[in-house]
Formats: structure tokens, sequence, C-alpha cells
């Protein structure tokens, strides 16, 4: 889901299928993508995989009362749907079931629309000069929005996989030089434990959380052996506490997140991932957010922070309601 501050002029059907991928973040594929808007104004959007054909009314049952959340908490009024996928065997069912449960919910749905093979259908309109019965051909590289995105710092991956991928574990030798590192760092935690006791370790670990902003504020990085530093001490909740009250929405903050997920030692990646969903979170870019957050609990199911920011997305809530 996205929340997005960046704004984009969308004049037609062509220009909400071209945004659709900036909104998540990548290009999506046999998908559903609901778009609410307030007003004019696209406030949220949100993607979950098409069903089996013969899952849609149980399907359809789970996932609506998280997307009526979403779309309430997002103040919206009206949406838009789009099914992505082959039509009869896929994604006509799903339309068909989510449009009448949206609008059942009193939501006014705007359209409804089919993407395939580089051609949108509406299931609202039937007028052949605007929606003739082959679909409407478009090209989002000829389309002004791609560029007034790219303008505006959004970005789409070719897929979600590709986004996942972007902050999956190192590998091969960075991954073994990082955990070298790591076994270097927790030696060094367990001596200044040793010397100046937990007050030592928190002053440790907030100076070093200063250091990595001011390192990626400068456009650089933190060495292996600083990286490993930092994510030994920020299992402790004071570290992670100051880094999360210094982490808001600039692009460079998620950037430093981003990267430290990826060259964390893995079973040590809850916190970092945790503030990089929390980063992409106050940038609107909630796919990210929520592959962040997967790769969070995956190293730590119980991590309290990162099962809240998991919860607040899945609501739709602003990421206002955790400033304080």
């Amino acid at each position: 889901m996205s929340h997005s501050n960046n704004r984009l002029s969308l004049a037609s059907p062509a220009d909400l299928l071209t945004a659709v991928p900036y909104l998540l973040g990548f290009h999506p594929t046999d998908s559903l993508v609901l778009v609410g808007l307030a007003g004019p104004r696209v406030v949220v959007a949100s993607r979950t995989d098409l069903p089996a054909p013969g899952d849609v009314t149980e399907w359809a049952e789970a996932i609506e009362p998280s997307q009526l959340r979403l779309l309430r908490n997002a103040a919206a009024t009206r949406a838009i749907t789009v099914g992505y996928g082959p039509a009869a065997a896929a994604v006509t069912p799903v339309m068909d079931t989510v449009t009448g449960r949206l609008t059942a919910a009193g939501l006014d749905v705007l359209d409804a629309l089919r993407v395939t093979d580089g051609r949108y259908f509406s299931y609202h309109c039937s007028e052949p000069a605007c929606c003739p019965a082959d679909g409407v051909r478009f090209d989002p590289d000829r389309n002004n929005v791609t560029m007034h995105a790219i303008v505006a710092g959004c970005h789409a991956l070719p897929d979600r996989a590709a986004l996942v991928a972007s902050i999956a574990p190192a590998t091969g030798r960075n991954r073994a030089t990082l955990t070298r590192a790591t076994a270097r760092a927790r030696v060094r935690r367990r001596a200044l434990t040793t010397s100046q006791g937990p007050d030592g370790l928190i002053r440790a670990g907030e100076e070093a959380v200063r250091a990595a902003f001011a390192r990626y504020a400068d456009e650089q990085v933190l060495t292996d052996d600083e990286l490993a530093w930092l994510t030994v001490l920020l299992p402790i909740t004071a570290v992670r506490d100051a880094a999360w009250l210094a982490t808001d929405s600039l692009p460079w903050h998620t950037a430093l997140w981003a990267d430290i997920t990826r060259r964390v030692h893995p079973p040590l990646a809850a916190p970092p991932a945790t503030l990089l969903a929390f980063a992409a979170w106050r940038r609107g870019e909630g796919a990210l957010a929520s592959v962040a957050l997967d790769r969070a609990l995956t190293a730590d199911p119980t991590y309290t922070l990162a099962q809240l920011i998991d919860q607040a997305l899945r609501a739709g809530l602003p990421p206002s309601v955790l400033d304080r």
C-alpha cells in the first residue's frame, strides 16, 4: 500500500495505470489493485494476489475487512479497482465480487479495469468510442506520468520479487566478511559491558547511530566493522529508539536502513529492517515497508515494533500514529 506525498496529475485510465507501479513500488502481475480516493486525490493503493478461480468468495471474505479498514482509515470515499491478468480465468470473477462488496459498503466505485497484454478494459463502460471491445492499448513509456514520477523521485521495480531481492541478505564473500565483522563486534560489546555496564552500551549505541546518520547524509556508507558494531547494539531498546527518533522521510534515511538491512548478519536483521519499514512508510513506500517487515519478522517473529507497524500498515493508518 502507499500513501504518497508526491503529486502526479492523472487525467485518464491510462494515466492511472501508468501511475500504479509508482504507487506500489513495482509492476503488478496477477494482482488486484485497489486505489482509494478522497475527493480527486489518490490517498491509498493496495495490492493482493489474485485467488484461484474456485476460491474467489472465500478469498473476498478474508480480505474484505482489511481492505475496508484501509480505505476508511485513509478517509477514502471512492475507489477504482484494477485487475491484472487474463479475463475469464482470473480477473472477471474477482472484479464482480469485489466491486459488489465495495458498493455494498457505501463506497462509490468509479471504475473497474482489467489490464491484459498491454491493454485495458473497463467493466463499467461499454461505449465503443472510449472503451472498445478489444480494449485500449496504452504505453507507460510514452506517458508523461512516467517522466513526472521519475522526476518526483518515484521508482518502480519490475515485480515484487525484485523488491524483495533489493533488501535480501548479502551473499558470498560479502556475507562472510560481515559475519566475521559481527563476531568481532560481539567481542567488543562483551568487553564494553564488563567495563562500563548497560549505560556504557547505550552511550556507544547512540554514538554509533549519530555516526551512521552523518555518514549516509554525506552519501557515504558504513564500513563492515562500523555496520557490525551498530547492528550488535541496535537490539538494545534505548539504542533502537534513538535510531527510530532520528528516522524520518528523507530519501537517504530509507537508503541508510536499506543498506544496513541488506548487509546485516541475518539473525540481527529485525531492528534495522523494522527501521527501514518505518522510513519507507514515512515516505509512502508501502510495498517496501511490507517486504522490510517480512525480513524483520523472519529474523524475529516476536519483534514488537515490527508487529505494531505491520498492524498499522494493514489497517491503512498514517505513519503519524507512531510519531510520539
